[in-house]
């Protein structure tokens, strides 16, 4: 989908794969501010939603091309093989600078599903792929009826000869509109639990019988679709592990997923238009606002301690359990309450969601509206509630 095989003289100077994690955490920090401040393209700045591919792909492709596109991934696969604390430098500088979000469903959830559960034919096929984008993915996981209860998915998979037959409906697919192929969970064995007659598919969407319906939100994005399949048919070797072994590999899937959207990207960001509009409207001397800030830039240095930590298990290894769920919590309620805080002080500016330049520093509607369904997806707050009081505090029901 797009050329990244080939360096220009003006990122090969960061395209050397040194030992990032030897670097000072100053010596880094300069690295990624003067990579961003030199090579970002002419794209939105500051803005609280995905871009679409159209006009996130020149960055990706800088990002690809200095082999920056894979902060987590091994440096032997292509990616910078970052530690927790060199990651978090990474998204405070390109938070500070206002960059637009890559399309990273293959980066930061296929990628590393594939490293660990996928064949070695799979590994070499997608994951190159993958880092030239020339795969952008989609998750296909919820269902109408299929949501927070994700087991009770109705999609299903038989086999017919050499492929498989998929016939279904998937909703809140992310990315569904823009991506070329689609990982998803289907039911493949109806005559056992629920959990174990799931499998993880891989789809391309070009298959014949997709059909791909945007749902376009308050702001008027589209990030999300429905995708339904009729009779589509995919290989038989399109599928990640055993048949009916997909839930193993979706809970771990799950597990990246929260600590990713835990990720202090978007409470950092909402925080740093917090002070800027602040500062712009002479609110900032107010002892009163300062204490408010100052208790939210609190809760921000918390949250990223705790993601500094999943970031590390992640890297090691280690499983991410039910506890996980905090992590989300605690990003997203935090983002919420910084974006009333700025719509609060916004007066007059709260409507305005267009800036100069591509510099959206102060969509305060924006920021405020892409807050409100965080507390939703990747598990709803309620819900995580009482799996981590079942689950990893051991309470009873009632």
């Amino acid at each position: 989908m797009t050329d990244t095989k080939n360096t220009p003289p003006f990122i090969a100077e960061y395209s050397t794969h040194p030992d990032f994690n030897a670097m000072s955490d100053v010596t880094f920090r300069s690295l990624v501010k003067n990579f961003v401040e030199k090579n970002y393209p002419d794209i939105p700045r500051f803005v609280q939603h995905r871009l679409s591919w159209l006009e996130v792909r020149p960055w990706y492709g800088i990002l690809a091309r200095a082999g920056w596109i894979a902060p987590t991934w091994p440096q032997k696969l292509g990616g910078m093989g970052l530690n927790a604390g060199k990651q978090l430098i990474l998204i405070e500088e390109f938070e500070r600078f206002g960059c637009g979000r890559v399309h990273d469903i293959g980066t930061a959830m296929l990628g590393p599903m594939l490293m660990q559960y996928g064949t070695k034919e799979q590994q070499d096929y997608y994951l190159p792929r993958i880092l030239h984008g020339e795969d952008i993915w989609a998750q296909g996981y919820s269902e109408p009826d299929a949501g927070s209860d994700l087991a009770s998915l109705r999609t299903e998979a038989i086999i017919e000869g050499d492929e498989w037959v998929i016939n279904g409906q998937k909703t809140w697919a992310t990315l569904g509109a823009d991506a070329n192929m689609i990982f998803i969970l289907a039911r493949t064995d109806k005559s056992v639990k629920k959990q174990a007659g799931i499998s993880f598919l891989l789809v391309p969407m070009d298959c014949k019988g997709i059909t791909v319906r945007p749902i376009e939100n308050i702001e008027g994005h589209s990030e999300l679709c429905e995708v339904f399949f009729d009779n589509v048919r995919i290989p038989l070797d399109h599928i990640v592990g055993d048949a009916n072994n997909g839930w193993t590999m979706a809970k771990a899937l799950l597990g990246h997923e929260r600590v990713f959207i835990g990720a202090p990207r978007l409470s950092a960001n909402a925080l740093t238009r917090l002070e800027n509009l602040a500062r712009d409207n002479g609110l900032w001397p107010d002892p009163v606002f300062r204490d408010r800030f100052a208790s939210l830039a609190m809760d921000l240095e918390d949250l990223t301690d705790l993601f500094e930590t999943y970031l590390e298990r992640l890297k090691n290894g280690e499983p991410i359990g039910a506890e996980v769920g905090v992590l989300k919590i605690f990003q997203s309620e935090l983002y919420q309450r910084i974006s009333e805080e700025l719509m609060q002080i916004s007066g007059s500016l709260a409507g305005i969601k267009k800036g100069d330049d591509n510099d959206l520093k102060h969509d305060a509607s924006g920021t405020y509206l892409a807050a409100r369904p965080t507390t939703i997806f990747g598990g709803s707050t309620e819900v995580m509630r009482n799996v981590l009081a079942r689950v990893s505090l051991e309470l009873p029901k009632q």
